[in-house]
């Protein structure tokens, strides 16, 4: 019997997958404008109500822009989708020593300061489409344990789980808090990004963009039960197909603080800052604020 990743309804997937793995062995700026083509003609093929998702993210979060130039952006950052698309695969299946000569990598004494004592590190990020390529980048210099959701594809899932193991020390599925916990007090490093809407009853709501967002407070449980430095990371791609830039940020002051919420509060400013920045590469194909505190109307339907 054929494990669940080469299932045949999984074929499919594995031509996809060989599609990628041809295109990541053409020169760097080709294969990044091909990824920015594909993913401008899959915006145009996209259902209109996963184009909508985009269309009420960004007219909620970005009022002064026009229609046009809403629409404007929404296409750009679906070619940046397309762009992160072929960086994961590199990152995936790029040698070492050609992804190393991509990367920029500023503030990295703020994680390997409290590590050198032995303290562990939450490292702050966000869904942005250079996630992947990131924290490849960035293990060169500080290799930690990534947090990663299942997919529903088995191939998909085989293929990233296999692809982040080549440079995290550990892949720890969200729901295993526990062995977040153990790495943490360990003084060990581990990736988290919480900026997703977050539907379990222990959300709390906090203004992403001016607009309340359910928001998972692990980090405050985590910070918490830890004592771990809670730390800021992003990832900029270079103009000219340059390469990345790989920006750590300082630990964040007197966190956690005396509530979730205003932690919660604190994070989704930091990641609307960082959206602000980078409006063509945060994830505005998420559903946000699906999740609405009680008596809202709902945003998406």
């Amino acid at each position: 019997m054929l494990p669940p990743h080469l299932a045949p309804r999984t074929w499919p997937t594995w031509v996809a997958i060989g599609l990628l793995r041809l295109i990541v062995l053409l020169p760097y700026r080709l294969a990044l404008d091909i990824g920015a083509g594909m993913g401008w003609i899959v915006y145009y093929l996209l259902p209109g109500k996963k184009r909508r998702v985009a269309d009420v993210n960004l007219r909620l979060c970005f009022p002064e822009l026009s229609d046009r130039e809403r629409r404007q952006l929404a296409r750009r950052h679906a070619s940046h989708l397309g762009m992160g698309g072929i960086e994961a695969a590199m990152s995936w299946w790029w040698p070492d020593a050609r992804l190393r000569a991509l990367a920029r990598v500023e503030g990295i004494e703020h994680i390997l300061d409290p590590l050198a004592r032995g303290r562990g590190v939450i490292l702050l990020s966000a869904h942005f489409s250079t996630l992947e390529i990131g924290g490849h980048l960035l293990s060169f210099e500080a290799p930690g344990q990534v947090i990663y959701r299942r997919s529903e594809n088995a191939a998909f899932e085989y293929v990233i789980r296999k692809g982040r193991e080549r440079h995290a020390e550990k892949v720890i599925h969200r729901d295993d808090i526990r062995t977040m916990i153990r790495s943490l007090k360990n003084g060990q490093m581990v990736w988290y990004a919480p900026d997703q809407n977050h539907r379990a009853s222990n959300r709390v709501f906090a203004p992403f963009f001016g607009i309340p967002a359910a928001t998972n407070p692990a980090t405050t449980r985590l910070a918490a039960s830890t004592g771990a430095a809670v730390v800021p990371f992003s990832t900029v791609r270079l103009p000219g197909h340059r390469g990345y830039l790989v920006r750590i940020e300082a630990a964040l002051d007197d966190f956690p603080g005396r509530d979730p919420t205003e932690d919660a509060t604190r994070i989704n400013a930091l990641f609307e800052r960082w959206a602000r920045e980078q409006p063509a590469d945060y994830f505005w194909f998420h559903r946000r604020f699906k999740t609405r505190p009680p008596g809202e109307p709902k945003l998406y339907d």
